[in-house]
C-alpha cells in the first residue's frame, strides 16, 4: 500500500458534491417561495394603500359634513330664513384653519365663523323672515266674526240643514280657522 488512501479527503470531498447537489435541488424551490412571498407582499401594499385612500376619503367626507352642519346651525341661530340660499353664499369662504377650528376668509382678512356669518346676515337682511308680513299683491286679512252663541256638534251637520244654520256653521268654521292660524 504505498499509496495511502486519503479517507478524510474522500469524505469531505463527498459531503462538498452532496451540498452542491442538494443546494442545487432546493434552489428552484426558494425562488418560488420568494416569488409568492414578494406577490403576497404586493398583493398586501396595494390592499392598504387602498385602505388608506378609502380612510382618506371617509374622513374628507366627514369633515365637509361636520362643516356644513356648522354653517347651517349658526345661520339657523342667527334667524336666517332662508338657510340654504345663505349656506350657498358663504360656503365657499369658509375653510378649517390649522388648529381645527373653522375660519371664514374675506376682505377683512380671517375671522371665526360666528362673526363673519354675524356680519353677512347684517348686510344680507333679506335671508332673515320679513319684518311686515305682506307685500304687493297681499289683500287685507278678514276679520273673524265673534263667537256664535250656541256651540256647534259636527254630528248636526248635514244636508239637510237650513241656509241659516249652514251660514251660521261657516262663520264658526271660519273663526276657529283664524284663531288657530294667528296662534290664539
Amino acid at each position: 500500500m504505498s499509496e495511502s488512501i486519503n479517507v478524510h479527503g474522500i469524505v469531505q470531498q463527498a459531503i462538498e458534491e452532496y451540498m452542491r447537489q442538494d443546494t442545487a435541488r432546493r434552489e428552484p424551490a426558494y425562488k418560488t417561495e420568494l416569488q409568492e412571498e414578494r406577490r403576497r407582499r404586493e398583493t398586501l401594499e396595494k390592499r392598504v394603500n387602498e385602505l388608506v385612500e378609502e380612510n382618506k376619503r371617509s374622513r374628507d367626507v366627514a369633515e365637509e359634513a361636520q362643516r356644513s352642519s356648522s354653517i347651517r346651525s349658526e345661520l339657523q341661530r342667527l334667524g336666517v330664513n332662508k338657510v340654504d340660499l345663505a349656506y350657498k353664499a358663504v360656503q365657499d369662504a369658509v375653510v378649517r384653519g390649522d388648529d381645527g377650528r373653522l375660519l371664514a376668509r374675506s376682505e377683512a382678512g380671517e375671522q371665526n365663523l360666528s362673526d363673519f356669518l354675524s356680519s353677512f346676515v347684517r348686510e344680507n337682511p333679506e335671508f332673515l323672515p320679513a319684518r311686515i308680513a305682506g307685500g304687493a299683491g297681499i289683500h287685507g286679512s278678514q276679520k273673524a266674526p265673534a263667537p256664535i252663541s250656541g256651540a256647534i256638534d259636527l254630528d248636526q251637520i248635514g244636508p239637510s240643514m237650513s241656509k241659516e244654520e249652514l251660514e251660521r256653521v261657516r262663520q264658526e268654521i271660519l273663526r276657529v280657522a283664524t284663531q288657530t292660524l294667528r296662534g290664539a
